[in-house]
């Protein structure tokens, strides 16, 4: 994941969001419905980058549809900046969600301590409603998001797998797959009589982050800017097609079309990074580790290709307008593929050539499936450099290439 700090060589922009933003008072909950006038909307999406990214459209139709309501999100710390300052919500709770991700922080009283602490601030608040913008497929899942809901509001939305005892509507969850993420919570928002004007997923700019970005990517002055991130977040490295492939598929870009690099990724990513590095051959700008979410966000909407695998940065180079080409092997491209509605000839997945009954095993159905993926990975060391250059090259979005040299004697 990328740091919101932005901690590096280059000037990071502080970070404007409050991530204790204060109740503003308990008040009676009406008997209102969404239609009838001003309501407090709780949006749950504790995820990281690219799953919060999908929500935009749902919040962007609850906005239009709901104008006089107060939209609150929340979300985790390390992912809510890229949403900061948004039009769509008026305010941002924060909530680690990564202190529950395994069995020993499960066991902790400090961190159950925490969630009641939560709960107690979201019944304070008063919502009307809570739209939680999650699939409930671990049992974990089912007790967070019912205990939150219940304290947070008396009406309470989302999906249903046959595990929403907790939830006063909902709609048939379709699992993973069954249609992409983006059209999953613009469904579920339909219950709330909002439909979506505009199906983009969009991220809001400073004029201050584009200033930084244009100096980061002044370094390739004379090179066509390609982002590559070869990296993903942490939850699912089989996602990672090799990072030495990456780079030849790089190298070559530089050779036929004058392509210069931009690394991008977070901290965790640095493993990646350096097998790039030492592998690459060409004009290199070097922001692994040194953005915040909006620098990054910045810094590929001032580029002319992404290349990457299934992960957060792939959505934000989609959400930004960016062209996007991603490798996918285990996990779904049905559920998490790169979302441009105007433009989906520009979001591209690349996907081996072989029919492979397992793939995808990642995110499936009602299940989360095997985030550690298979020994052999087939779905992914299958996929040569030539499959996904010939994909570039189909999109035509870097210019003619270089004419080869003269054959010699």
């Amino acid at each position: 994941m990328l740091r919101p700090d932005g901690r590096g060589r280059l000037p990071p922009r502080p970070s404007q969001l409050s991530q204790a933003s204060r109740p503003r008072g308990r008040r009676r909950r009406g008997r209102r419905s969404p239609a009838g006038g001003s309501v407090k909307v709780l949006v749950v999406k504790l995820a990281d980058i690219g799953d919060l990214l999908t929500t935009v459209p749902a919040l962007k139709a609850l906005r239009a549809g709901l104008p006089a309501a107060e939209i609150t999100l929340l979300a985790p710390p390390h992912s809510a900046p890229v949403l900061e300052g948004s039009p769509w919500v008026d305010r941002i709770i924060t909530f680690e969600k990564h202190r529950f991700d395994s069995p020993r922080a499960l066991l902790s009283p400090r961190s159950w301590a925490e969630l009641g602490r939560l709960a107690w601030r979201l019944r304070r608040e008063g919502f009307d409603w809570v739209v939680i913008m999650h699939h409930l497929v671990t049992n974990w899942g089912v007790i967070k998001f019912a205990l939150l809901s219940l304290a947070a509001a008396p009406r309470r939305l989302g999906l249903d797998d046959g595990r929403g005892w907790f939830l006063t509507h909902r709609i048939p969850d379709p699992g993973y797959g069954g249609v992409h993420e983006v059209e999953c919570w613009l469904r579920l928002v339909g219950v709330l009589g909002v439909s979506p004007a505009d199906r983009r997923i969009e991220v809001p700019i400073s004029e201050l982050d584009r200033a930084w970005a244009r100096q980061a990517l002044s370094g390739l002055a004379g090179h066509v800017p390609v982002a590559v991130a070869p990296g993903t977040g942490t939850f699912s490295p089989a996602r990672r097609w090799p990072a030495d492939r990456f780079a030849e598929l790089a190298t070559r870009l530089a050779d036929r079309f004058g392509a210069g690099v931009v690394l991008v990724g977070g901290p965790d990513n640095e493993p990646e990074a350096g097998v790039f590095r030492a592998h690459y051959r060409g004009p290199l700008v070097d922001l692994v580790g040194r953005t915040t979410i909006r620098q990054a966000a910045a810094v590929l909407a001032g580029c002319k290709l992404f290349l990457g695998n299934d992960g957060g940065l792939m959505h934000l180079a989609a959400a930004v307008g960016t062209p996007v080409v991603a490798v996918f092997g285990p996990s779904n491209h049905r559920a998490w593929g790169p979302w441009r509605p105007d433009r989906p000839e520009l979001a591209r997945v690349v996907r081996t050539w072989l029919t492979l009954p397992c793939q995808p095993c990642l995110y499936v159905g009602n299940q989360l499936g095997r985030r550690w993926g298979c020994d052999s990975l087939a779905c992914l060391e299958t996929i040569r450099v030539e499959d996904v250059l010939s994909v570039v090259e189909s999109i035509n979005i870097l210019g003619r290439p270089a004419p080869a040299p003269p054959a010699g004697p």
